[in-house]
Parts: structure tokens; C-alpha cells; sequence
């Protein structure tokens, strides 16, 4: 029973570590002056904590000297490099997922750790109104209410390099099972990283382009019901705010302030019928596909660098190594969205990549033998 109550200690302890870590590192990076102290304040509320586990092991007869975790070190890392706000949505996400991570430990809940944990938010709320308020949408952010901020942003990048990365690895690789020479392959490699950038961009931008139409056009048609029938459009509103428990009255009182003003009423009916905001409708498409065009270079860039540089099985072996490292990196930063050991990540995505590389290899030896 000890034993079992000294690995819990030590898992609660690693996590608190880990948080301190994190938000020490936010706070370095944060330039805005109430979002740092933000940061600090949750860094104190994790160093309580720590206190607290670090002597609940002492009783057990331990020392701990516990270090921050790889994560914790390659979030804070990314953090100092990228900045605050583009990890402020995994942040958001990892203190949702450990929410109620002490409510079943009986010590924990003795100590009121479970609603020092839920208090976060109302911490940051606190800060906010005592330091002259947040920007809504950075509230938002904290809470773990907003998903279209840094954090998706980062995830995007990574995907979109590992596209290139897998994609160009394999052709490289194809080609170089057929038994083609250098120039080839490297050839062969630079078409396949034009081609699939110049896809990746154009496919982007139709995508953000016939989003940002199609919801242009939802807004349009509201706006016309609004003025052609704005009775039958507060109904509705009436009818939305019912439906999320609020009663008749109520509802109708609210919804006759919102129709008081047609910008608000049409703003809230966007959002509450169609589920649109309309300050956020995907950004600029032409910016969107030359993000995706980098982005999928960079990682179909990284196969083909052996081959300006040398030649033969020296080249085909520099790129394969050259990859596998690029692959563990995708792996264990893609680790800070699943929430994954980072090491079994890495280790996932580089057995991934090099799979397919090996099945192109093999089906380009069989092609290259046939036709010989």
C-alpha cells in the first residue's frame, strides 16, 4: 500500500513540476504585463502543490528530486521560441484534461487541491478584472473555449511539414529502389516537392476561399430575413435561448434588448443560428496557401538535402537518417497535442515513416527489375 502511495506522490509531484516549469517559461515569454502575471500566478499555485507532494513523500521516508519532464522541457522550449500565445491552446487543453485528476485521492481532496485546480480559470478572471481586463478573446484562449488560436496553428505547421516530409521520403526512396542514379533522385525529388507544395497551396486555398464565400453568403441571407421579417427572426433568437434553459420570459426580454440594435441582432444571429463568427472567417486564403506551400517544402526539402551535397548509397543513406531524426521530432512534438509519451510518439512516427519509405523502396526495386 505504501509502494502504491509513493508512485502516486511521485506522478502528482512530476505533473506539478512539470506545471511550474511550464508557466514559469509562459511568463518569460509573455510580453503583455497581465498575461505574465497570469502565468506567474498559476506557477505559485503549482509550486503549493509541489510543497505539498514533496512532503507527503518525505513521511514516506523519500527525497525526491524530481526534474521537469521532456514534454514539460520541450513545451517550455517551444514556448520561449515560438511565444506564449501560440502554446496558450495546449495549455488550455492539458488543464482541462487533469481537471479532475485529484478528485478521487483522498489527500489531495483534504487539501483542497481539486478546487485549486478548477480555480484557474477564475484566476485568470481575477487578474483580468483587478489589472483592467483581458481581451476577450485571450480569456477565451486560457479557458479552453476558443480552438482557432496558436495552438491549432502549430499543430497545422507540423502536419503540413510531415505531409512533405512522409510524402517526398517515399518518392525519394521509390526512386532510389528502381536503382536510379543521383541526378535522378535528386531530380526526381525536387519535382516531387514543387508538385506537392504547389497541391498543398491550391487545395488551401480553395479551401479557405470557398469557406469564407459560403459563409459570406449564410450571413447575406440573414441579413436580408433580418430586414425583410425581423419579427419572425427575434422569434427565433426567442426560441435559441429557450432551448439553452433560460425561461420565456427571460428569453423574450433578452432577445428584444439584442433586436434593439440590427448590428448586434444580426451578429447574434449568425452566432447563435448558424454557428458563424463573422470577425473570424477563415483569414486570407492567398496567405493560407503560401503557408501550406512552405510548410509541406520544409518537410519535402529534408529527403532531398543529402543529394546536392553527395551521391550514391552515401546519399540515400544521409537521407534516410536525415528523415528519421525530422520524423522523431514530428512525433515528439506532435506529443504535446495527444498527450502521449514523447518518446512513444516519435518512436510511432519514425516506424510509420520509414514503413512507407520501405514499401515504396520495395515496389520501386520491383518496377526497376521488370523493366531492366
Amino acid at each position: 500500500m505504501a509502494n502504491n502511495d509513493a508512485r502516486r506522490y511521485r506522478e502528482n509531484l512530476q505533473g506539478e513540476i512539470d506545471g511550474i516549469a511550464l508557466y514559469e517559461a509562459l511568463a518569460q515569454s509573455e510580453k503583455d504585463e497581465k498575461l505574465s502575471a497570469v502565468y506567474r500566478r498559476l506557477a505559485q499555485v503549482e509550486r503549493a502543490h509541489a510543497e505539498f507532494w514533496t512532503k507527503a513523500l518525505e513521511k514516506l521516508g523519500e527525497k525526491p528530486n524530481l526534474r521537469p519532464s521532456t514534454r514539460a522541457k520541450l513545451t517550455a522550449w517551444l514556448s520561449r521560441r515560438l511565444g506564449a500565445s501560440t502554446m496558450l491552446p495546449i495549455v488550455a487543453n492539458a488543464e482541462a484534461h487533469d481537471i479532475a485528476h485529484y478528485d478521487n485521492q483522498p489527500e489531495a481532496v483534504a487539501a483542497g487541491l481539486p478546487n485549486d485546480e478548477r480555480s484557474h480559470a477564475r484566476i485568470i478572471q481575477a487578474v483580468a478584472q483587478s489589472e483592467g481586463g483581458l481581451p476577450g478573446q485571450t480569456l477565451a484562449q486560457l479557458e479552453g473555449r476558443h480552438r482557432g488560436g496558436g495552438g491549432n496553428a502549430l499543430r497545422a505547421a507540423v502536419l503540413g511539414a510531415n505531409d512533405g516530409l512522409v510524402s517526398n521520403m517515399s518518392l525519394v526512396m521509390g526512386v532510389a529502389g528502381g536503382a536510379a542514379n543521383s541526378h535522378t533522385i535528386l531530380l526526381t525529388g525536387l519535382a516531387g516537392l514543387v508538385a506537392g507544395a504547389c497541391s498543398m497551396a491550391m487545395g488551401e486555398w480553395l479551401s479557405v476561399s470557398s469557406s469564407r464565400e459560403l459563409a459570406t453568403r449564410q450571413i447575406e441571407t440573414e441579413r436580408e430575413e433580418l430586414l425583410a421579417a425581423p419579427e419572425l427572426e427575434r422569434e427565433e433568437l426567442e426560441l435559441i435561448y429557450q432551448s439553452k434553459g433560460l425561461s420565456e420570459s427571460t428569453a423574450k426580454s433578452l432577445a428584444a434588448k439584442v433586436f434593439s440594435n440590427k448590428d448586434v441582432a444580426l451578429d447574434t444571429l449568425v452566432r447563435e443560428e448558424l454557428g458563424v463568427d463573422p470577425e473570424g472567417l477563415g483569414g486570407s486564403a492567398t496567405a493560407a496557401a503560401f503557408s501550406s506551400f512552405a510548410l509541406f517544402a520544409m518537410g519535402a526539402i529534408v529527403p532531398v538535402a543529402p543529394f546536392f551535397f553527395t551521391s550514391g548509397n552515401i546519399a540515400v543513406y544521409a537521407s534516410i537518417a536525415l528523415s528519421g531524426l525530422a520524423l522523431a521530432l514530428s512525433g515528439a512534438i506532435t506529443s504535446l497535442f495527444t498527450g502521449r509519451n514523447v518518446f512513444f510518439t516519435a518512436a510511432r512516427q519514425l516506424f510509420i515513416g520509414y514503413l512507407a519509405a520501405a514499401i515504396t523502396f520495395g515496389i520501386g526495386h520491383l518496377i526497376g527489375v521488370s523493366i531492366s
